[in-house]
């Protein structure tokens, strides 16, 4: 078991540190909206994947739930109710659910499959909470039928997993050896021994790329030939659909060519 044996006074600095960073690094690119008009491209989730696979799921947690609802309050300047109905819920869930999952036991694979469990279950909360809740009570979606409102909120939290997840998988590992070897104090022992002594498994990582990349390449030639663009073009009340598309191109085809070359880096290193 990945024990946490930190002291309670460096948890309360590390969930500090985390909703600072987090808050920082959402600021940092909260301009930058997704295809469906709102929500934000985030790659500072790697900021509390860092800190639930170090100090645990509370500050992780913690840190995220306070870190987002600082970044979208200062953005709007003011309390956005946006973020506190959906995204504080959604980034303390999925960043519970993340460091729990790693509490138990860290491995890499481990890590894998929390990075996909709590992304899933974070974005999924958010997108719903955010169109149903926050939208229904503060905008316009009233005027939105129930399909329109479950498509969008879908396409918002594929958007978020498929721009999130790489992120998660590729830097936060970077992070984690580097504190392990600069100050292995901090970082409980399995972790510290997996992160510097352990390879990071390229099949389940090319895997956990190619097989989502697949579904978003569906995804956009479902939107580009079939009914499925017209219905998103109407339940989205967008002109065109060509955003939409691109990101489920793009996205894809990133995903798959990040995790076909982690498989071909690992069989270059067996031969």
């Amino acid at each position: 078991m990945a024990k946490q044996n930190h002291p309670a006074s460096l948890l309360i600095v590390a969930t500090a540190m985390c909703a600072a960073l987090y808050a920082v690094g959402c600021y940092a690119t909260a301009y930058i909206p997704s295809p469906w008009g709102f929500g934000q491209f985030r790659p500072a989730v790697l900021i509390p994947a860092f800190f639930g696979a170090i100090f645990g799921p509370l500050p992780a947690a913690m840190g995220a739930a306070a870190g987002t609802l600082i970044a979208d309050s200062t953005k709007h300047a003011t309390l956005y109710m946006g973020s506190l109905l959906a995204a504080v819920p959604g980034n303390f869930i999925g960043f519970y659910i993340f460091g729990y999952i790693l509490k138990k036991k860290f491995n890499w694979t481990r890590y894998i499959v929390a990075s996909i469990v709590s992304l899933i279950v974070s974005n999924l909360i958010v997108a719903f909470l955010y169109v149903f809740l926050f939208k229904a009570l503060y905008m316009e979606a009233l005027a939105f039928s129930l399909d329109s409102l479950t498509l969008i909120s879908l396409g918002l939290a594929i958007y978020w997993f498929v721009v999130m997840l790489p992120f998660v998988l590729l830097v936060t590992p970077l992070l984690i050896r580097i504190v392990s070897y600069a100050m292995p104090t901090i970082v409980p022992e399995e972790v510290r021994v997996t992160s510097l002594e352990t390879e990071f498994p390229k099949t389940s990582f090319s895997l956990a790329m190619v097989i989502p990349g697949l579904v978003m390449l569906f995804l956009g030639l479902a939107t580009t030939f079939t009914q499925l663009g017209d219905f998103t073009r109407d339940a989205s009340k967008l002109s065109s659909t060509l955003m939409i598309e691109l990101m489920y191109y793009v996205g894809g085809v990133t995903l798959i060519v990040i995790g076909l070359a982690a498989l071909v880096k690992q069989k270059t290193e067996k031969s």
